[in-house]
Formats: C-alpha cells, sequence, structure tokens
C-alpha cells in the first residue's frame, strides 16, 4: 500500500437498482411511478435566460409551495437534491454522538452507507418474524434513530401509535421518519412535528410526484432543526437545488388534483396485483407503498428473478440474510402489470410439470 492510500476514506457505497438500457423492457424494480408527472409540470413556463444565473440559494418559492401545501410555516421546511441529498445531510447534522443510531436490519440499505462514510457508530435492529419494527428495540440509550414509514423493502407502515412510542422514549434524540412511500398508504408523522421538537420527517418526489428524474427532496421539522441542517448544507454546496427543479418542483405540488389521481391508480393496481399474486401462491406483506414484497411457496425468488429479465422484466432481488427469497416488485401501469402475471403463470406452470 503507498503512504497516501493511509489516508483515503474508504466505503462500500450504496448499490442502487439496475437501469438496464435495452429498449422494449418492463421496468419493475426501482420503484419508479409509471405515469408522467402532473402536465403543469411539463407546460410550466421556465425563463431559460435564467439558466446562466445561480438559483436562488434558499429555494423560497418551492419551499413557500411545500410549507402551503402542508399547512406548516416555511421556516420548517428544507429542500435538497432528493430525499437521499436530505437524508445524507441530516445524518451529517443531527448524528454526532459517540452513541450508536439505531436503524432495522431490513430497511433502506444507504443507512449503513451514510453511517460508515460519516463514521457514525451504529446498530441495527431486526424486525420480527413478520417483518414488523419493533417499538422497544429503540428504547435504549442512542445517538439517533431513523426509519422509513412505510419500510422499504417490505411495503409495511406502522401506526402513529408506534411513532409515538419511539418518540416518547427517544426525547433527547433526532428521530428521523423516512416517508418516502407514505403517499401510497402510510400514516405521516407530520401532525406530530409540532409536539415534537426532535421530530424530523423526510419526503421525495421521486415517487408519488413521478419526478425522480429532477431529484426533489425535502424534510419537515421545528424550525430549530430545519436552521441547523440549512447551516451545514450552505456549508458543503450553496446552490443544491437547481433553477427547472425550483419551478417544476412547485408547478407539481400546486396540482394536487393530479397527484391524488396518479396515486389512487398505482394504489388501485397494487390491489389488483396482490390479489393475482395470492392466486399464483405467492405471499407477502401487505403494502403500504408502490411495490410489494413477495415470496413464492415452492420456487426461489432468484430463479423468478433471472427468468423474468430473460424476458426482459426487472424486478429487485436481494441477496441478503433473511430476505433472499423475497422479491420487490414495483407498481407499473395495468398493462404491464398483467403482462407480468401472464409471465408468471407461464413460468409457475413450468416449474409445476
Amino acid at each position: 500500500m503507498k503512504p497516501w492510500e493511509n489516508n483515503i476514506r474508504k466505503v462500500v457505497p450504496y448499490v442502487p437498482g439496475e437501469q438496464p438500457k435495452e429498449k422494449d423492457i418492463i421496468k419493475l424494480n426501482t420503484n419508479e411511478n409509471p405515469y408522467p408527472p402532473s402536465p403543469k409540470v411539463l407546460g410550466v413556463k421556465q425563463e431559460l435566460e435564467r439558466l446562466r444565473f445561480y438559483p436562488d440559494p434558499v429555494a423560497k418559492d418551492l419551499v413557500d409551495a411545500i410549507a402551503n401545501y402542508h399547512g406548516i410555516s416555511s421556516e420548517q421546511v428544507f429542500v435538497g437534491v432528493g430525499s437521499d441529498d436530505v437524508l445524507a445531510m441530516s445524518f451529517l447534522t443531527f448524528f454526532n454522538s459517540e452513541k450508536p443510531i439505531f436503524f432495522p436490519d431490513i430497511t433502506y440499505s444507504f443507512y449503513d452507507v451514510w453511517a460508515d462514510l460519516y463514521r457514525i457508530p451504529y446498530e441495527t435492529k431486526a424486525l420480527n418474524d413478520d417483518f414488523q419494527l419493533v417499538a422497544s428495540d429503540y428504547y435504549a440509550a442512542n445517538g439517533g434513530v431513523i426509519f422509513p414509514n412505510p419500510n422499504a423493502p417490505t411495503g409495511l407502515a406502522a401506526d402513529l401509535d408506534f411513532v409515538r412510542d419511539v418518540l416518547d422514549h427517544n426525547q433527547d434524540v433526532i428521530v428521523i421518519v423516512d416517508e418516502a412511500y407514505v403517499d401510497f398508504g402510510g400514516e405521516s408523522a407530520l401532525s406530530l412535528i409540532d409536539e415534537y421538537e426532535n421530530l424530523l420527517v423526510v419526503r421525495t418526489y421521486s415517487k408519488s410526484r413521478s419526478m425522480a428524474g429532477m431529484r426533489i427532496g425535502y424534510a419537515m421539522g421545528n424550525p430549530a432543526l430545519i436552521k441547523a441542517i440549512n447551516d451545514v448544507k450552505y456549508s458543503f454546496n450553496s446552490y443544491t437545488m437547481s433553477y427547472p427543479s425550483i419551478v417544476m418542483g412547485v408547478a407539481s405540488i400546486e396540482d394536487d388534483v393530479y397527484f391524488k389521481e396518479m396515486v389512487a391508480k398505482v394504489v388501485a393496481t397494487r390491489e389488483w396485483f396482490e390479489t393475482e399474486l395470492t392466486r399464483l401462491g405467492f405471499t407477502y406483506p401487505k403494502s403500504g407503498a408502490n411495490f410489494v414484497f413477495a415470496s413464492h411457496k415452492t420456487v426461489p425468488a432468484k430463479e423468478i428473478f433471472e427468468a423474468a429479465r430473460e424476458a426482459k422484466i426487472y424486478v429487485r432481488y436481494f441477496n441478503k440474510p433473511r430476505i433472499d427469497n423475497h422479491l420487490r416488485i414495483s407498481i407499473g401501469t395495468d398493462e404491464e402489470m398483467q403482462t407480468l402475471v401472464k409471465f408468471l403463470e407461464e413460468f409457475l406452470n413450468t416449474k409445476d410439470n
């Protein structure tokens, strides 16, 4: 090893879902919304001349629009480049104790990456046999708590009683609830931010608002938390939100009718698909997200994953303990899900014969 290599920060990076370059595929592996963003987003007027200027560093128009939508003050909103950016800034800002932070063992796999990157000690808490979070696991002394609700990749949503329980036992640290999928069936903790000054709720435009390509995320909490995370952001990169992201983000959140219609379509398709999975011999936790976490009673998940890939249908397979016999299947259009069901029927039939 060369001497200078001793000073390189080494981490095992997060591995996102595969982004295939093939044409004519069905892509159900990264939980993207199958429908386009609001027509108001696609038609929003943008002054291209403004691209030569730096964007508004405080993204005031977007912050104000998000605050107005959720009925909170602008001082309670932080925006960033996707919820990954918001969460990374939150780790850097709030998790600085020598005590370990807590998060589930089966969860969003970026959490341990950020913890390693920022040299934050952590402990994972095992989900129970039904893949549910257990509140009492988070009672011990710690340096902070984070969990998704609904969880990923399981799709299971915890109720507000669970969130309150965790908050009541962790009033001396920051508790982050990652609500990337909450619009599809979870119960938001947003109503608790005025009651618990240590609560941060994180959302994204990538899933329910069909804008993964624009990279818009935000956090909501008491003004002291928002100021703290903004101070870190401005010490890191003052101009995180691009001009197109700001104006298109405002247009999206102002079209609530379209937003709710598209979410309802995804939920309806998910419920139909769950029924079909049951018919085909799969089991799954009841999903509150835009995906289903499914396991077949006799055919290994890896076999199904590989066969589907050969048929140009991409789903997500995790080669990890406890979940290596499950597939995370994003909800696509009705036509895409019907095609997947037909493939599953035919493939499973070959395994029976």
